[in-house]
Parts: C-alpha cells; sequence; structure tokens
C-alpha cells in the first residue's frame, strides 16, 4: 500500500509553498516522523516528515517548483517483511554526501549548510534554544582552525615606480531566483504602496529617562527574570497605551467597513537572512513588562535559529520595526496591510537640544509613524507619536494609565 505526501496546511493565507530541497531520493528507507523534503514559503520555511515507515517512491515536485497546500510531493511506498519496497519505483542510490546524524537537533537552514560544506552535525555543538544547531554553528565548525606558531611568508615587496593594472574586460553578471520570502516581500511592498494612501509623520523623542531607569533596575531585573531590559518593550507599552488613545491605528479597512481591534497583538519587525519576519507579541495589553520583554527576546533568537512557527508571524494589528539596531538615524517604514499603522524606531544619537532655554547633549532618537490616511487623519497621527513620545520621555505614565 502506498502513502501520498502532501503539503500540509501552511497558516493563515499562505496557500503556497516551494520545493527547497528533497532530504531523501527514491528507494531510500524512511522512518516514521523522518523528514522527508523542505518547503519554503513566504513567512518560514518547515519541514514534511513521514507519517510512518517506508520507502520513498516517485517524486511528484522537483526542487524549485512551487507546489499548492494538498498537492501530491511524493509517494511512500509500504515495506515488505523483509524490509524491501513492495512496489519499488526506482532502487536504492547512495548519497556520496554526508548526511547529518539523525538524532541531532538542527535548524533546516543548519541541515544545508551542513550538507553543502560536508559538516556533520552529530559532532557540532549546538547554541540554539534546546541545544540546536544554528547555520552560525555549522559556519564556525566548517571554518579551518589556523594551528599555533603558524608562519605566514611576507609579502613580496612592491616594485618601485608607477603601477598601471590592465583595466578587466569582465562585465559578470549572476542570475537567481527570488526566494518566496523575498517575493513576497516584494508584492506586498508594491500593494501596500498601491492600495494605501500611505503618509509618514516624524518625531523625536529623549530617551534619557527610560537609559536612566534601565541602568538603575537592570541587575534586580535580570536577577529576578533572567533577562536584560531592552528598548523594545518600552515602545511595545507605550504603542498600546497610544492605541488605546487613538483607536483608529488599531482597525483596518474591509470593504466599505471600519474594523475596530479591541485587543492589541503588537507585531514586532526582525530582519533576518533572507527578508523579514513579523512575530506576534499577542496581548501586549494583558502581559507584564517581563513578560513582553521575555517574548520579544525569544522571537529574537528562534528568528534568527529559522525556529519561528507560522502560528507567530499570524495576524497583528500594529507593527514597530527597529532600523535604529542598523545605525538608521531616519526612515520612512511601509505598511503591513491590512494594518493602518507603522512605528519606525531609530538609532540612538546624542544630540544638542534647548532645556529651560540652555543647550544640552541628550541621547535621542527620531520616531517615524507610517499610516493610512484612509482611516486616520494627520492629526490624529501626529497625536499618536506625540502620546509615545510622552510614554517614553515619562515611563510612568505608563503604570498610571495602565
Amino acid at each position: 500500500m502506498s502513502t501520498n505526501i502532501v503539503v500540509p496546511e501552511l497558516g493563515e493565507s499562505v496557500v503556497e509553498a516551494r520545493v527547497a530541497k528533497w532530504l531523501k531520493k527514491p528507494g531510500d528507507h524512511v522512518s516514521a516522523g523522518e523528514p522527508l523534503v523542505e518547503l519554503e514559503t513566504e513567512k518560514i520555511d518547515l519541514e514534511v516528515s513521514a507519517d510512518r515507515p517506508g520507502v520513498l517512491g516517485n517524486i511528484r515536485h522537483q526542487e524549485g517548483e512551487d507546489v499548492k497546500v494538498g498537492a501530491v510531493l511524493a509517494v511512500l511506498e509500504e515495506t515488505s517483511t523483509n524490509g524491501s519496497p513492495a512496489t519499488p519505483s526506482e532502487p536504492p542510490r547512495q548519497d556520496a554526501r554526508p548526511q547529518p546524524a539523525a538524532d541531532k537537533k538542527a535548524t533546516p537552514t543548519a541541515k544545508n549548510v551542513a550538507r553543502d560544506q560536508k559538516v556533520d552535525l552529530g559532532a557540532v555543538a549546538g547554541s540554539g534554544s534546546g541545544g540546536r544547531v544554528t547555520k552560525g554553528d555549522v559556519l564556525r565548525a566548517a571554518a579551518p582552525v589556523e594551528a599555533p606558531g603558524t608562519r605566514h611568508e611576507a609579502p613580496a615587496p612592491l616594485a618601485r615606480g608607477p603601477r598601471h593594472e590592465a583595466p578587466s574586460s569582465e562585465r559578470r553578471e549572476t542570475r537567481e531566483r527570488m526566494s518566496k520570502r523575498r517575493a513576497t516581500i516584494a508584492r506586498r511592498l508594491v500593494e501596500a504602496q498601491q492600495t494605501a494612501a500611505m503618509l509618514t509623520t516624524f518625531n523625536e523623542v529623549d530617551m534619557s529617562a527610560v537609559m536612566q531607569l534601565r541602568e538603575r533596575r537592570k541587575e534586580a531585573f535580570q536577577k529576578k527574570h533572567g533577562v536584560g531590559i531592552g528598548i523594545a518593550s518600552f515602545f511595545a507599552k507605550a504603542a498600546v497605551g497610544a492605541l488605546k488613545a487613538f483607536p483608529q491605528l488599531n482597525a483596518e479597512i474591509q470593504g466599505d467597513e471600519i474594523v475596530y481591534k479591541h485587543y492589541y497583538d503588537i507585531g514586532m519587525a526582525v530582519g533576518v537572512e533572507g527578508g523579514l519576519v513579523v512575530p506576534v507579541v499577542r496581548g501586549a495589553d494583558l502581559k507584564t513588562f517581563a513578560a513582553v520583554e521575555l517574548e520579544i527576546r525569544d522571537f529574537a533568537k528562534r528568528a534568527q535559529e529559522s525556529t519561528l512557527t507560522l502560528e507567530d508571524l499570524k495576524g497583528g494589528t500594529f507593527t514597530i520595526t527597529n532600523g535604529g539596531v542598523f545605525g538608521s538615524l531616519m526612515s520612512t517604514p511601509i505598511l503591513n496591510p491590512p494594518q493602518v499603522g507603522i512605528l519606525g524606531l531609530h538609532t540612538i544619537a546624542d544630540r544638542v537640544v534647548p532645556v529651560n532655554g540652555q543647550p544640552a547633549i541628550k541621547p535621542m532618537m527620531y520616531l517615524a509613524l507610517s499610516y493610512d490616511h484612509r482611516l486616520v487623519d494627520g492629526r490624529e497621527a501626529v497625536q499618536f507619536l506625540v502620546k509615545i513620545k510622552e510614554y517614553i520621555e515619562d515611563p510612568a505614565w505608563m503604570l498610571l494609565e495602565s
């Protein structure tokens, strides 16, 4: 008896995937739960595993092909009592590439890199959650280690006189297919600009109070909660307060109706290899400051390990993106439809600002709020950003108004 291996449900609004890599070949014996193929979606990469032992038969979709949910990827054939396939479709072949240890937990990207670099995953120590091996772990294991005392030849002295290099006549170009994530990002960004009346308003905020509070409480906070106090959690909590004051920014347009959300699911944009992902802190208004901080840190770690799930990325009523971690001084964030607002954070830099009529050096940050003018008026957008500024410059307001 044979069983079809199909594309599983991929989550809200995700209906298509791309076959990234077959981990087994026709004729290979597989165990129940053993990964067969990696799929790439617009949000995450995932593995499809065998639900019973058998022999991989005919592969219906090759690497690089796009497939819909429910499409048959391959056929898993039943094995006979002597371990051979009941109806073999192709004789088993040996894979010349080294395979990672089957019982070693690793991200899909780490497994791919291990195969390409011929690194034994079983010998790699994992730095990810639960000892999971990440791409960085594999790359470090693959890097050549220089023996102590290795001598280097001194470079030959340069010839005296003018040096002329022949201009290269080669004008190289390379071409590669967009990943599903990059293609989706490109499509959604264009859609956001074409379907929304997007405008951006700016302000600046003095980060002194937040930085001083972090400095005073960091040791006690770390000791109690096992995590440091970050910047993002302050802005997540400030955003909740501002969204309560200006509910238009926590709404969406559906046809000719406005849907107001009376819950606060804050998306926190994270830049990873291959694009941007936006895991969601659900019910941020109901969580403690420490719980929000822990969740944001966990999202950031799992985004780098490629272990976020589709449920982590589902929905969201408002988004915060922080270009400051990459050194951005100012930017115009683009909406994440169907949301009508996105808050952009930027790098903190010392600037001279007037304080009580006197110049003072303060740690300042530029804020940007992009909004859909179809639903949000300029006055409300400006006041929303001012409310964020008030909360950050005097964090006690967040406690008093919560």
